[in-house]
């Protein structure tokens, strides 16, 4: 089991390497949504180093048993009802994704004396059964971004529509990274663009053509999960 996970994780990291050439690489985000702690800390040697987590329940289930050099990012919806809990238990949250979210986290950093990374999510796809600021209320939201201090924003996050062919999704991935390189030109106050998060399983190897700098892996690193 060693030996057949970290052959296919060194292959993953080779295949995204190559297609993220042009833009000088992209890292995975090891999904590690119902993996057992034991096979998470076996990625580490295969040359894992961020890992996300979907739901805080499990996350604080594992998170002492984990491998303490892993950042350990919050990928999944996050309830305004759990941000206590996690708040000083990850790296970096990549599913800020409304307002309300972001005063609670804002508030909760600031209690627990810390600053916070975030990843500002966007519905790209303009689906209503996703979460993620629409395109017109992402550039005002990062403009008053002064309001929440103890939030760092490093970058984007989406997730994007199910296609039969990744390539269709082409447009939707450009149009993000279009986003990651205006917003990091304009240099706003409190924003900085480091982390473009688009892709998983399906279609990781279209986004890191276009541009994502971190792409999320679970299925295709670990296999089918319940």
């Amino acid at each position: 089991m060693n030996e057949a996970l970290e052959t296919n994780i060194a292959q993953w990291i080779e295949r995204i390497g190559n297609a993220s050439v042009r833009f000088g690489g992209a890292e995975i985000c090891a999904v590690t949504k119902t993996v057992p702690v034991e096979i998470v800390n076996r990625a580490y040697a295969a040359g894992i180093r961020t890992i996300g987590e979907n739901r805080v329940q499990e996350l604080l289930s594992k998170k002492e048993a984990l491998d303490s050099r892993y950042a350990v990012h919050l990928i999944g919806r996050l309830q305004t009802n759990k941000v206590k809990a996690m708040i000083d238990q990850v790296d970096l949250v990549q599913s800020l994704d409304r307002v309300e979210l972001a005063q609670v986290l804002n508030r909760r950093a600031e209690e627990a004396g810390r600053t916070l990374p975030v990843l500002v999510q966007v519905n790209i796809g303009e689906e209503a059964q996703k979460a993620g600021f629409a395109e017109e209320a992402l550039l005002p939201f990062l403009q008053g971004i002064e309001a929440y201090p103890a939030l760092r924003v490093q970058g984007l996050m989406a997730i994007l529509p199910i296609a039969d062919d990744p390539n269709d999704l082409r447009p939707l991935f450009r149009r993000m990274r279009g986003w990651f390189e205006r917003l990091r030109d304009m240099d706003l106050p409190g924003v900085q663009m480091r982390t473009l998060s688009m892709g998983m399983s399906d279609d990781c190897i279209v986004a890191a053509e276009e541009g994502a700098t971190m792409v999320r892996l679970g299925r295709a690193l670990f296999g089918s999960r319940q």
